[in-house]
C-alpha cells in the first residue's frame, strides 16, 4: 500500500503536497513589529477556512545537487512545543543558537503545535501557549527578515506527508525510541495514544519537508533524528532514482538526509534538582527549571535552593559533580565567557558565593528578553490582522 501511495505521492515532477501547500498561491505580509525597524517579512498562505500560515521558502524542491553551492545557503529546521513554559534549557540549547544560525543558513523556525497534543491538553491553554511561545522566539532575537517563523498545524503537509511516511515505518523502528519507552511507562500503558508512538514520524516529516540540510538538536533527540534519517534513506532506495523517473520525475532522491547539528556547550541543560536529569517542562517540579518569564526573585530563589554537593571548590567535568558541572556551564553560557575563565574564576568560590553570581547573572541576561515579551504581548500578535498565530 505505501508503494501505491508513494508511487501517486511522486508521479508528478512535483510533489503531490503542491496541492495543499499553494491553495491560494503565497503571498507577503509585513509585520509592524513594536520597535523602530518594521523590514520584518512573513510569507502567508491562506487556506480554505481562513487562517495563513506562516513560511518563506518553496517546500516543492527536492533533494538535488546544488548548482552554485557559494550562492546557496543551507537550510535548518528546528522548533520547540508551545506546552508550559520555556524555559532555560529551550533558550541555551535551542533559541539562542537560532540567532546565530539565521546569519548563515537558511532557517525555519516553527512551534511545533501538533507534537504538543500527543498528552493531555486544554485547547484554550495550548491556542495562548503558541501565541506566548512565538513572542518569545522574537523577543529572544529571531528576526524574521532573515528566519521563517511560522506554527505547524498552519502547514497541513506536515500531516499529510507524516501519513505518507507512517506507511513506510516498520513498527519495531519505533518501539525502540527511548522517550517513547520513559513516557509510556511514566504515562501508564493503557493510557498512551497512538500518537505518542508515531511522534518521531512527525517529526521526520517536519525535517525532510522543508529539505533540511542540518537539524539542531540535544543529545536526548538524536535517536529522532536517526529515524528521521533511515527514513529518508528508505523512502530515496524504494522510490527514488529510476524508479522516480519511470512515473515522470527527475529522479535522483526524493528528500536530504539530513545531519545533526549539536553545539558543543548548551545542547543539554541538566535540572537544578538533579544534575543527572535534562531541564524539562515536563517535570513536576517548577524548582527543577529557570523559566525565561520567572521574576528576579524566583530567579534567585531557584538558584539558592537549587541541589548542590558537599565538595570544596567549583570544577568542571566531575563525574562525581554533576550539579556543579551543570551550574558552571549555565554560567559560561550566560556570561558569554570561555570554559577557561569560568573554570578560573570560580575555582576557589564556595556554594554560597557562586550562587549569588549565578543568579545574578541570569537575571542580567533574561531581563531584556522578558521586557521586550512584555511588548509583544501588549502588541498582541495573535490579534494581528489574518492571525497569523
Amino acid at each position: 500500500m505505501g508503494r501505491v501511495v508513494f508511487s501517486h505521492f511522486l508521479a508528478n515532477s512535483s510533489p503531490r503536497l503542491a496541492t495543499s501547500l499553494c491553495y491560494g498561491g503565497f503571498q507577503i505580509r509585513r509585520w509592524k513589529r513594536p520597535s523602530s525597524n518594521p523590514q520584518h517579512r512573513l510569507l502567508s498562505a491562506r487556506n480554505g477556512s481562513g487562517f495563513r500560515c506562516c513560511c518563506s521558502a518553496s517546500l516543492l524542491q527536492p533533494a538535488g545537487p546544488e548548482t552554485s553551492p557559494s550562492s546557496v545557503k543551507k537550510r535548518i529546521v528546528s522548533g520547540v512545543q508551545p506546552t508550559g513554559s520555556i524555559h532555560l534549557g529551550n533558550y541555551l540549547g535551542a533559541i539562542r543558537n537560532w540567532i546565530l544560525l539565521q546569519n548563515t543558513y537558511d532557517t525555519f523556525f516553527f512551534i511545533v503545535d501538533l507534537h504538543a497534543i500527543t498528552l493531555p491538553y486544554d485547547a484554550q491553554q495550548l491556542s495562548k501557549a503558541t501565541r506566548d511561545t512565538a513572542a518569545l522566539y522574537l523577543a529572544c532575537g529571531v528576526d524574521t527578515s532573515k528566519a521563517s517563523v511560522f506554527v505547524q498545524s498552519h502547514v497541513r503537509a506536515h500531516a499529510e506527508l507524516m501519513w505518507l511516511l507512517s506507511s513506510v515505518t516498520p513498527v519495531g523502528w519505533l518501539n525502540r525510541m527511548i522517550q517513547f519507552k520513559e513516557k509510556s511507562r511514566k504515562a501508564g500503558d493503557e493510557n498512551v495514544g497512538v500518537g505518542l508512538l508515531t511522534y518521531p514520524v512527525l517529526m521526520a516529516s517536519d525535517i525532510l519537508l522543508y529539505q533540511s540540510d542540518f537539524v539542531p538538536v540535544g543529545e536526548d533527540q538524536k535517536q529522532h533524528l536517526e529515524l528521521t534519517r533511515e527514513l529518508a534513506e528508505r523512502v530515496n532506495h524504494l522510490f527514488g532514482g529510476r524508479k522516480w523517473k519511470k512515473l515522470g520525475g527527475r529522479g535522483g532522491s526524493v528528500f536530504k538526509v539530513p545531519e545533526p547539528l549539536i553545539p558543543p556547550v548548551g545542547a543539554r541543560v541538566m535540572s537544578l534538582t538533579d544534575g543527572l536529569s535534562k531541564m524539562s517542562k515536563s517535570a513536576p517540579s517548577d524548582q527543577s527549571r529557570i523559566n525565561l518569564l520567572d521574576p528576579k526573585d524566583v530567579i534567585a530563589n531557584k538558584i539558592k535552593r537549587c541541589k548542590t554537593d558537599s565538595f570544596p571548590g567549583m570544577e568542571f567535568d566531575n563525574p562525581e559533580r554533576p550539579e556543579c558541572n551543570n551550574l558552571l556551564s549555565i554560567y559560561q553560557l550566560i556570561s558569554g565567557k570561555t570554559k577557561e575563565e569560568v573554570a578560573e574564576e570560580c575555582r576557589d568560590m564556595n556554594w554560597g558565593t557562586f550562587k549569588s553570581l549565578l543568579a545574578d547573572a541570569l537575571i542580567d541576561h533574561l531581563q531584556p528578553i522578558q521586557v521586550s515579551t512584555s511588548k509583544y504581548d501588549a502588541f498582541s500578535i495573535g490579534s494581528l490582522r489574518g492571525n497569523h498565530f
